[in-house]
């Protein structure tokens, strides 16, 4: 039995010796590798703070003390020594443990997160209701560098600084991104200027220099220069000290003796302070270490040898044909732009920025800045396509409204991961774009069912004059021959796919497929669906839908989307507008946030695949399960 097998609770690690906490530290890697390999997830990132939490869970009387993890895909450490041990191989999985902290799932989780930059402006708010309550627990939030570019964080720094309230950010610095200076005579002076000892006397100091007659505040803004210019030259802490925040660091994030003293001589500081810790993603784990973006989020993988693995012949996926069509076309058309935030592999844009950097542009994690700098662009004649997460676009909804399309502007959104996305879960579901664009004005929005319209749509977002939007699914492609030659598709016009005279399908996207298997069933017990995909979700194709409705009398709507504002709600307004009578079911997600699982399992589960279809379209006309021939 390991050391990690015998731990239920971090108050259990607060009395563990230098080399038992070695050998943990090792046991938690061992089972991070040997877990994810399994279920896939967020391997480099959590292999990096190992030491990092077993510090927090030591110097912090947790769960009293709050723990507030950014983005929170760096967490898998913190779940195992939180008591959920038993349970870490249900990690991802549907019904197990969630990828990200999530207050139902433990009470050492105060806050649930999934998306960046959000732990600085949620510790604030947990610092501030203790107060009001006069609580005296410890806050930390605990934030990676690459959060750090999202200007929630900066607002967040921006109130806590000016408010002096207790609270401890600890920056992850896993990148070197703003730490040029590391070594051991900053992480020596980081360590000894939050000593006891020092904070005392640089106080008694203050003190007694204030009251000398004349010069007394001379000599302690001159003290105070001096601080300034030995941290400012040893360490990158001025633009924190700017903010309110006292700064220490940057010290060794693997250190566990130097982050223990430091945090502890942190603990006692009254005010904002932000410690700096430098890590290395993929810590211990070879492959990880040398091919950390890889391993940031990876499916499952062979854990002696590191190999990924994929299914000999699998398609390529959504993603990578995306950004190998958008590649062509910016070969091409010398105005486009590519535009990622943060999530140059995860939109499939590493060969764009490879071939045609000077086009590219990934921005941090900065979906507002990224919608609003392509409508710069697209004001001085530049065509920026903007690839990003449906997930992630919600964070830039005014920007899209207000900077895009009230001004018409050429600007197209590529968002990947549309729809269910798997086992990232409700956090990361691409389930609600339908409902917050389609009412914008001047926007169009096509829903590719395969990658061949993938490619068309790109085509017809680039021909189109206003803004365009287009979203597509998370994993492997069909498998279609893609066309050499790429036309842009009509705006507004769907496609009939199969006839059929009891009822018809109105499909978008994903569910195209699933409504022409749905259909195939139908046909089996004598009801004969025909099928619509809709191609775009607006404008709707109004004149082949309505005379397919007038036709058949029944209509069944099918999205991997909300029902609320979704595609099915779009069809009803037409029908209302239109005064046409026809029955209608609509198939698609209810009002809750959906769960983690397969993408297969989810889609089952909330009967929006074949199987589910079909069932519904059976009750719905009160036909019990029959053959043809019966």
């Amino acid at each position: 039995m390991s050391l990690l097998d015998t731990l239920t609770s971090p108050a259990q690690i607060r009395n563990l010796n230098p080399a038992e906490l070695e050998e943990l530290a090792a046991d938690i890697r061992r089972e991070l590798v040997d877990t994810v390999a399994v279920t896939g997830g967020h391997l480099a990132s959590n292999l990096g703070v190992v030491e990092l939490t077993l510090a927090l869970h030591r110097v912090f009387d947790t769960p009293r003390d709050r723990i507030v993890w950014d983005v929170g895909h760096q967490a898998y450490t913190h779940k195992l020594l939180t008591g959920r041990r038993e349970r870490f191989c249900s990690l991802r999985q549907a019904d197990g443990l969630s990828g990200f902290p999530k207050r139902e799932e433990s009470e050492f989780d105060c806050f649930d997160v999934g998306h960046a930059s959000t732990s600085i402006s949620a510790a604030l708010g947990l610092a501030c209701a203790r107060d009001a309550m006069g609580g005296d627990e410890k806050v930390v939030a605990v934030i990676g560098d690459g959060s750090l570019t999202g200007g929630l964080a900066f607002e967040g720094l921006n109130q806590a600084g000016h408010l002096k309230k207790d609270l401890i950010v600890v920056l992850n610095d896993n990148e070197m991104s703003i730490s040029p200076n590391v070594g051991a005579i900053s992480s020596f002076l980081s360590r000894k200027m939050t000593s006891d000892l020092f904070v005392r006397f640089k106080k008694e100091t203050q003190n007694l220099l204030t009251h000398l007659p004349g010069f007394g505040r001379e000599l302690v803004n001159l003290a105070r220069r001096a601080e300034d210019s030995l941290k400012g030259f040893l360490t990158p802490g001025m633009l924190f000290e700017a903010f309110g925040f006292d700064y220490v660091g940057p010290i060794d994030g693997h250190n566990l003796t130097e982050l223990e003293e430091t945090l502890t001589n942190v603990s006692r500081l009254k005010g904002p302070s932000l410690v700096h810790v430098v890590t290395r993603k993929g810590k211990g784990y070879a492959p990880a270490e040398a091919n950390p973006s890889l391993f940031h989020g990876v499916g499952p993988f062979d854990a002696a040898s590191g190999e990924v693995h994929k299914p000999p012949g699998a398609p390529p996926s959504y993603t990578s044909i995306f950004g190998r069509t958008l590649v062509e076309m910016a070969e091409a058309d010398s105005r486009l732009i590519a535009i990622t935030a943060a999530m140059i592999e995860g939109t499939g844009l590493q060969d764009f920025a490879k071939r045609l950097p000077e086009r590219f542009y990934d921005v941090g994690i900065a979906e507002q800045h990224a919608v609003t700098f392509a409508a710069g662009l697209a004001c001085h004649g530049q065509r920026p396509v903007v690839a990003i997460y449906s997930t992630f676009l919600q964070r830039a909804y005014d920007n899209v409204l207000h900077d895009v399309c009230l001004q018409n502007l050429p600007v197209i959104f590529a968002m990947d991961r549309g729809g269910l996305v798997g086992a990232d879960g409700p956090t990361h579901h691409g389930v609600f774009d339908y409902s917050y664009l389609r009412h914008i004005p001047n926007l169009t929005f096509m829903v590719p069912r395969d990658e061949v319209q993938l490619c068309r749509a790109l085509a017809t977002g680039l021909a189109h004059g206003g803004p365009f939007a287009f979203r597509y699914p998370r994993g492997e492609s069909q498998g279609l021959k893609l066309p050499e030659e790429i036309s842009p598709a009509p705006i507004g016009q769907g496609e009939k796919l199969r006839e059929g005279k009891d009822g018809v399908f109105f499909a978008l996207g994903t569910m195209v497929g699933e409504a022409l298997e749905a259909a195939e069933e139908l046909t089996k017990e004598g009801i004969e669906m025909a099928v619509v995909d809709a191609c775009f979700l607006k404008p709707l194709d109004r004149t082949l839908l309505l005379a397919e409705a007038q036709r058949t009398g029944f209509v069944v709507t099918c999205e991997e989307n909300v029902l609320q504002g979704g595609f099915g709600s779009a069809v009803l307004e037409l029908f209302e507008e239109t005064a046409v009578e026809a029955r209608v079911l609509r198939v698609g997600l209810p009002d809750v946030f959906v769960d983690q699982g397969t993408q297969k399992e989810l889609r089952a589960r909330h009967d929006i695949d074949a199987p589910g279809i079909t069932r519904r379209v059976r009750a719905a006309l009160g036909r019990p399960r029959q053959s043809a021939a019966g």
